[in-house]
């Protein structure tokens, strides 16, 4: 009994890991970790130094002390109490160049790419919706001759002027 337990724990797991949204959520965790290290490499590598060329690249000094004597004592211990507002400061600016980066270099242009594929998709659609009421409209036609036929004057039903299955044939 244990044997057939441990075989269908197996299976549910294996089934688990081949649903699709499992599979496509690893892969977009490990892309996800490589364009960090793209976005990682801008920040460092690009908007740092400009930055840095405004004010100073690590905004972890800008500090305020609400109970001085703020520093660090003989022991090595913190002294007053110390708010590391440029900290958050600097955790804000990386969010949104990421934001930024992210938007622009992927978003964005997949955003535009698809909108092209849905253009074309419809474009598509729109030629098939013509040719099917186009195939309908002579289907009208000859089932309107076959009417007059029966009816026996040979004429269509169908107003002067139009094009008709007779035109076509």
């Amino acid at each position: 009994m244990s044997e057939k337990k441990k075989e269908s724990v197996l299976a549910g797991f294996k089934a688990f890991l081949m649903r699709g949204n499992v599979v496509d959520l690893a892969v977009a965790v490990v892309i996800g970790a490589a364009f960090t290290n793209i976005v990682n490499a801008i920040v460092k590598g690009i908007i740092s130094p400009l930055v840095g060329a405004i004010g100073t690249k690590n905004l972890d000094v800008y500090t305020s002390c609400l109970k001085a004597p703020c520093g660090v004592d003989a022991k090595g211990e913190p002294t007053g109490v110390n708010i590391m507002w440029g900290s958050v400061l600097n955790a804000a600016l990386s969010f949104l160049i990421t934001a930024a980066v992210v938007y622009f270099l992927m978003v964005l242009p997949m955003a535009k790419y698809l909108s092209k594929v849905e253009a074309r998709r419809k474009a598509k659609e729109g030629v098939q919706e013509s040719m099917e009421i186009t195939e309908l409209e002579v289907l009208k036609d000859i089932r309107d001759v076959l009417v007059a036929q029966r009816n026996g004057n040979g004429e269509s039903v169908r107003p002067q002027g139009t094009p008709g299955a007779r035109d076509a044939f």
